[in-house]
Parts: C-alpha cells; sequence; structure tokens
C-alpha cells in the first residue's frame, strides 16, 4: 500500500512537470474558447457515412451547437482540409514504452520515469488525431485518465481496464492454477472497484505462445457475465475460431484479435452483436519492425517473432474473409504497444489499401461504431448537435487517398484546440 501511494505522489509529479514543459510547447495548443467556436470546414465526413460540403460547425461549451451552410466570418476556416469526428482506438496500451536505452524492458524505471513515458505517449495518439482511447490495460492507466480529465495534461479520453484477467484470475497478481467461476467473478469486481471501465479478458495465449484457447466456456460465461451485471463492457483477447465462438456465446462485448476466426464463428458474431476488433496493420508490423528493441524480452524469442511473421497474412486474409460477412460490427483497434503510439492510422490505411475495406467504413469504424463499442455513441464518435466537440482534420480526401489520414492539420478534444496548422 506504501509503495502504491509513493508511486501515485511520484506520478502526480511527474504530471505536473510534463504539464508545465508542455504548455510552453504547445503554442496555440489546447485554447480554452471564452465564447462560442465557429470552424468553416469545406469538407465534412460526419462519422455516419455522410458527407457535407462548405459547412460551418458552431462550438459551445464544449459541445456542437449547431452544423450549416453559413457564410458568416469563422474563427478557423480549414480550406482544402477533410474535418471528422476526433479519432477513436478501442485497443491501446499508453503504458507501454522503450526504455532510454531504446529497450522494451522497463524493470529498475521510477515511477515519474513511468509517468512521463506514459504522457509522452498519450501526447502522441492526441496529437494523431485520436482524442478518445481505451487501454486493456494498466492500473496506472488510472492515474493518467484522472490527470487528462482535470486538465493536469492533455491528452484524449481514456477508458481503462485497469488489467487483464486470464483462466488463473488476473494476470501477474492474481490466483494460481485454473480459477473457479467465482473467483473470475469476484476478480472482476475488485476490477470494477479499482476503477475499471471495462473487462480484458485472455482467453488465448499470446501470439508468440501460439494463441492457444486457455479460458473454458464455463470461465468466460462467468467473467463476461458478472461484468454484464455490474454494467461493465468485457473485451476478450482471443485468437482460435473456438475461444472466439465462446466468447460470443458468453455475452462478452467484444472479440480481439481473431485471427483463425471463421466465417461460422463471424456469422454468429453478426447475429449475435459481438464486436470484432481485428489487429491487422500495426500490432505484429511494429514488433517485426522493432525485434532489435523487444528480442529477449519475455516470449520475444525467435519462435515468437517465427509466429509473428507466420500470422500476418493470415490475419489479412481473415480480415478480408470477416469484411464479406453481412452485419459483422469490425471495429477499429490497433493494440498500440511501445513504438506504435502516434502511429494508429496505419492500422486503418492497411485494412483499406491491401485489406479491401472501404475508405468510408474504415472511418466509420474509428468514429461512430468505435462509440458504439464503448456505450458512448451519444457522447462521441460523430459530428451532430449535443455531441462532444472532438474533430480532427487531414490535409487532403481520405476517401481518395486513405494515406492522407497521417497528414493531421487540425485536432480539437471538447472544444479546446490542441493542434492546428491552418
Amino acid at each position: 500500500m506504501r509503495q502504491r501511494l509513493i508511486a501515485l505522489l511520484m506520478s502526480s509529479l511527474a504530471v505536473a512537470m510534463v504539464a508545465a514543459s508542455l504548455a510552453g510547447f504547445q503554442g496555440r495548443a489546447a485554447l480554452q474558447p471564452t465564447s462560442a467556436v465557429t470552424i468553416r470546414a469545406e469538407t465534412l465526413l460526419d462519422g455516419r457515412g455522410g458527407v457535407a460540403k462548405d459547412v460551418v460547425i458552431r462550438i459551445e461549451n464544449g459541445r456542437i451547437a449547431s452544423v450549416r451552410r453559413s457564410a458568416e466570418r469563422v474563427r478557423y476556416s480549414l480550406p482544402g482540409a477533410t474535418v471528422m469526428p476526433g479519432w477513436i482506438d478501442t485497443h491501446v496500451h499508453p503504458a507501454s514504452h522503450f526504455n532510454k536505452d531504446g529497450r522494451a524492458d522497463n524493470r529498475g524505471e521510477t515511477p515519474v520515469q513511468e509517468a512521463l513515458y506514459w504522457t509522452e505517449n498519450a501526447w502522441l495518439m492526441l496529437q494523431a488525431g485520436f482524442t478518445t482511447v481505451q487501454s486493456l490495460g494498466a492500473l496506472t492507466d488510472v492515474d493518467l485518465r484522472t490527470a487528462i480529465e482535470r486538465g493536469l495534461l492533455p491528452g484524449p479520453r481514456v477508458l481503462t481496464s485497469v488489467r487483464q484477467i486470464g483462466r488463473s484470475g488476473t494476470i501477474g497478481e492474481g490466483l494460481d492454477g485454473s480459477a473457479t467461476g467465482e473467483q473470475l467473478r469476484e476478480a472482476v469486481r475488485r476490477a470494477k472497484g479499482d476503477g475499471a471501465d471495462v473487462i480484458k479478458l485472455f482467453a488465448s495465449r499470446s501470439i508468440r505462445d501460439g494463441g492457444q484457447q486457455t479460458m473454458t466456456d464455463e470461465q468466460l460465461q462467468a467473467a463476461c457475465g458478472e461484468a454484464t451485471s455490474l454494467g461493465l463492457r468485457s473485451a476478450v483477447h482471443a485468437y482460435t475460431a473456438q475461444a472466439m465462438k465462446d466468447a460470443t456465446l458468453a455475452s462478452c462485448t467484444s472479440v480481439e484479435h481473431g485471427a483463425f476466426g471463421t466465417d461460422e464463428v463471424f456469422r454468429l458474431m453478426a447475429e449475435r452483436g459481438t464486436f470484432y476488433d481485428p489487429h491487422i496493420g500495426l500490432l505484429l508490423q511494429n514488433y517485426i519492425e522493432n525485434k532489435p528493441r523487444f528480442f529477449g524480452v519475455g516470449n520475444f524469442n525467435d519462435e515468437g517473432f517465427s509466429m509473428m511473421e507466420k500470422t500476418v497474412p493470415v490475419a489479412l486474409e481473415t480480415f478480408k474473409r470477416a469484411l464479406r460477412i453481412q452485419g459483422l460490427k469490425i471495429v477499429f483497434g490497433t493494440d498500440a504497444n511501445a513504438g506504435a503510439h502516434g502511429r494508429n492510422v496505419e492500422e486503418a490505411i492497411v485494412r483499406v489499401r491491401d485489406g479491401g475495406q472501404p475508405a468510408m467504413a474504415a472511418i466509420v469504424s474509428m468514429t461512430s461504431l468505435a462509440a458504439e463499442s464503448l456505450r458512448m455513441q451519444n457522447r462521441v464518435g460523430i459530428v451532430a448537435p449535443g455531441m462532444e466537440a472532438d474533430l480532427v482534420a487531414t490535409a487532403g480526401d481520405p476517401l481518395v487517398d486513405i494515406t492522407s489520414l497521417r497528414r493531421v492539420v487540425f485536432v480539437m478534444r471538447g472544444g479546446k484546440v490542441y493542434r492546428n496548422e491552418r
């Protein structure tokens, strides 16, 4: 308990230091509007598949008041840019980072050092256009979420699972052996008590260990059932078709990864309304590109990297098949780890360029559909009156050139501007 308190205090100190330094760095960023703010969008994608031309978005008290055609003078004009709802990544790990030696080994770091790294990752994602992220998850996310909510530092809105729960209970600090249903339900209750917005379950091994199923149907029923009874969502790490099927039948909210999913399972997921969050364009590629930084840490060994390299084309082909399943809710998530924060849009680019997903569908998946999966559809994900003023603009039109998602020129979250290059 004492060590945790010290960590919290040191993390708060780090947050204050970062906030002070960013205040000078941001320049025009994080401007707090004192009156109504207006933005002229040459092209607006509303997040639901609609397109509008030459409209003015009026923002009052951090929310969108109106979207209409108008000849009025505006505070921000974005010619040549495409405006969209702020992007949402439903699966990130902001605490994951490379250490001072460029390695994915964080042993021996002080709480201040750790806090500075996850603060940097939050800033990178916000600057890249992501105004809401879900971390699956670490206890430090709670401090990050609180600091951003209090305005101590700039970053996306954060939701967190606080920890992961596997067949033995809570990974890293839980039960030995195979947990009973009641033990898993207690683990879920404890996560909620610690501030979880969602429950993260490991129903399969890491892909580096083969991805075999670990949690039984009964365990998933217990854990997801308890999450539902507490009003929480559940996100299940599952690679095999059977694990995906069991998670779906247990009424879990989403399936993460699913590289070995079958058409049968995808049809079942579509029927049950289970969200599918594949990671085909950034996660494994980032590991492979940064192999020297990861190699030798845990299961990042020759066998692990070989398995990841083999899975890249398999996951792509699975994604192509999933696109053909009518009604399947394919949501946007990246599983961004060390080295990937701020590059989250690479996932969308690969889905469109290599996977064949229509550009508009990819944008909907990272806006309104992602919001729906987080049960935030009444707050974020679309550009409409009453919604929180989360906006991102890119140079160029992503419907024509999906790589324009990399060229972010404007970011607003909650009515505050954090990036403006126009």
